[in-house]
């Protein structure tokens, strides 16, 4: 899937779920208002369960990407498109970032950010950079080191999404450059290494491309999402959340898509049975990308995962452009597959693509948003 893609306010914004009917005239219409002040009422047009909310937590962080929370309360962002890293503090624990800071520019393709030991990661296209100390040079940030630069330097699906396992070890995708091919290690996968950048293998293959892991908040199992391949039609083949207990798991691509879909140019020779197919079959172009197991009262769910769909590009009708929930049973198969937060796309025009998902100590959820320039709160009042 080819993924597409000031002045803070000083207070709150409460927003509820109700559609707001001006709205609904302005998109009947195709007039789709632009969502750049905090207080603009689009935000109406999230619906949400029952008993949640949702705000404005920053405006205007250019081209918000992927997120990573330091012990501290620091939220970091890398971008794709603007190539800079941000850094957001809500220093009064109102809701609303009041500080902002850019770490660094004119990167390429900085989407993955993760902080270990007081240290900030940021994923470019080919290599690892860090920064050390970070939290107290935020406005004087240093010279980054560089972990690793053996990494391809392929644009198509070169943007990366980065995390440390509960191993220590630090996981970098690296995504097919094409929409669909054959190239071998370490293309279609997902690597780690070591923290300076030795050790690096191939922890899973098949991987078409994710940009969005985590692990199970009880068995430390990853989990992760992957976009499907284009040209196959509108309905598919689906885009896929999948399960690696194990190292050296192969997911299929090029040759099996989704649970038993073969690549009409790829697919010959092969059968679904020699892969392992995806927990969860989402929908066909939606483009997930970040994803986080639940929270309730600060303790992470075992039996269910939010996913950040970014949205289709490609589609006769579009679809995505939301948060969906994965409801698991006891033995970690998926038994539901349904909406959690959606409205950024309204007809066939959207205002917003979430990216990715980070929970708050206080136990809300943001939901970057790389089109509007935003990152919201979910959360339940007081």
């Amino acid at each position: 899937m080819v993924d597409q893609s000031h002045e803070f306010s000083n207070k709150p914004i409460l927003i509820h779920t109700g559609f707001l009917v001006g709205f609904f005239a302005l998109i009947m219409t195709g007039c789709l208002p632009e969502p750049q002040d905090p207080n603009d009422a689009t935000l109406d047009l999230i619906n949400l369960p029952e008993g949640y909310e949702i705000s404005v937590f920053a405006d205007s962080v250019d081209n918000a990407r992927s997120m990573d929370l330091s012990p501290s309360g620091t939220l970091f962002v890398g971008t794709r498109g603007a190539g800079k890293v941000h850094a957001l503090r809500d220093l009064d624990g109102d809701g609303v970032a009041e500080e902002r800071y850019v770490l660094a520019e004119d990167l390429q393709m900085p989407n993955g950010v993760a902080f270990r030991d007081g240290a900030l990661f940021v994923a470019e296209v080919s290599r690892i950079l860090r920064y050390d100390d970070i939290e107290s040079r935020l406005d004087n940030p240093p010279e980054p080191v560089v972990v690793t630069e053996e990494l391809p330097t392929d644009r198509h699906h070169g943007w990366k999404y980065i995390a440390f396992g509960p191993d220590d070890k630090l996981y970098v995708p690296v995504g097919a450059p094409c929409n669909v091919c054959d190239r071998g290690d370490p293309y279609a996968a997902i690597l780690r290494m070591n923290p300076d950048g030795t050790d690096q293998e191939v922890f899973a293959s098949g991987v078409r491309n994710t940009v969005g892991f985590t692990w199970h908040p009880e068995t430390a199992e990853m989990w992760f999402t992957d976009n499907g391949r284009d040209n196959m039609g509108d309905d598919i083949p689906p885009c896929e959340l999948n399960h690696a207990p194990e190292a050296g798991m192969d997911f299929g691509f090029p040759h099996i898509h989704g649970a038993d879909i073969p690549d009409p140019e790829f697919g010959e020779g092969f059968v679904a049975a020699d892969f392992t197919p995806p927990v969860q079959e989402l929908g066909p172009h939606v483009a997930p990308l970040g994803m986080e197991f639940m929270q309730e009262d600060g303790e992470a769910l075992p039996d269910r995962i939010l996913i950040a769909e970014h949205g289709s590009w490609n589609r006769s009708e579009k679809i995505g452009y939301r948060v969906t929930q994965v409801t698991l049973d006891s033995a970690g198969s998926a038994v539901s597959y349904e909406p959690f937060a959606e409205g950024w796309l309204q007809g066939e025009e959207s205002w917003g693509r979430p990216v990715d998902l980070e929970y708050l100590s206080d136990g809300s959820l943001l939901v970057s948003d790389d089109a509007g320039d935003r990152i919201y709160r979910i959360y339940r009042p007081d």
